[in-house]
């Protein structure tokens, strides 16, 4: 005599069928999902209608409390975005017109002889300095937009290490490579470390989920445009440095996609954004000494 079975939920989409069945059986139950004229239906043997119940119960719990956490990381990505905006801004009105006379671009540009004999801070003070208004705004547009992104997608302060490190790594193979004399200023370095961090990320994502799927250059391939139409047009554009702090937020999206999932929590995010704001404070006060 077969079984007597209960059905537990129903639902038009095969995906959440198939989800609810993963969670059941990982529990060690039975389900089993029949097709039936709307839709889908998950059943389980009658002795084990409960626990069904009480694991699928704790599974939307579980996915409301990760919809509730992406909510709040989107929301500081964002805020992310116009603080690093702002702070660009506050930065070139104060190396500009509020204390001229502090010798800010002689000490903090990314000057690649001074760089080569060893004041490597220049290649995170100089992301801080733009030679014009005009400049300065477009960078901290180019700021809340794709860091405000990465930081909507890796928390607020993962996002802000890892764009710094990016433009500065780009600031330093590009003063290796040049050598002397080349001396650069601003933070598109950093800004298409963030492009960089964001495609790779997504790709790296896209390939574990997929298998391997074509599907998941796209977003590298978005990337790579973003930098061909915005990094390489207009007046002193260093394209060279564009393209390292690129590659480098490449190579940096594609480790964190692979990273422990505690690399996100919210202290490691506190302490990443906090270790963000102390190197720029540390590589000026080594400046200005």
């Amino acid at each position: 005599m077969e079984d007597l079975e209960i059905s537990v939920r129903i639902t038009r989409d095969p995906r959440v069928a198939q989800d609810w069945e993963l969670v059941l059986i990982a529990q060690g139950l039975s389900p089993r999902v029949r097709r039936i004229q709307d839709g889908f239906l998950l059943c389980v043997p009658q002795e084990q209608a409960a626990k069904a119940f009480a694991g699928l119960s704790a599974y939307d719990r579980e996915n409301a409390a990760k919809d509730r956490d992406g909510e709040s990381v989107g929301a500081a990505g964002i805020g992310a975005g116009l603080f690093v905006a702002a702070l660009l801004l506050v930065l070139h009105f104060v190396t500009v017109f509020t204390s001229p006379a502090v010798p800010w671009f002689e000490r903090g540009a990314a000057d690649a002889e001074r760089i080569l004999h060893g004041e490597f801070w220049r290649a995170v003070t100089a992301l801080t300095l733009h030679a014009d208004t005009v400049h300065a705004i477009s960078n901290a547009f180019g700021a809340a937009v794709f860091l405000g992104a990465a930081a909507s997608t890796l928390g607020p302060g993962l996002a802000c290490v890892l764009v710094l490190l990016a433009g500065a790594g780009g600031n330093l193979v590009n003063a290796f490579l040049h050598g002397s004399p080349h001396i650069s200023i601003g933070a598109s370095t950093a800004v298409f470390g963030a492009v960089g961090i964001l495609g790779a990320s997504a790709m790296a994502r896209q390939r574990r989920t997929t298998g391997g799927s074509r599907r998941a250059w796209v977003p590298i391939g978005a990337a790579l445009a973003l930098l061909a139409l915005l990094g390489t047009e207009g007046e002193n554009v260093d394209v060279l440095a564009h393209l390292f702090g690129f590659l480098i937020g490449a190579v940096l999206g594609i480790l964190i996609a692979f990273a422990s999932p505690a690399a996100r929590r919210r202290g490691a995010q506190w302490a990443s954004g906090s270790a963000a704001l102390v190197i720029i404070i540390c590589c000026w006060a080594l400046a200005l000494r």
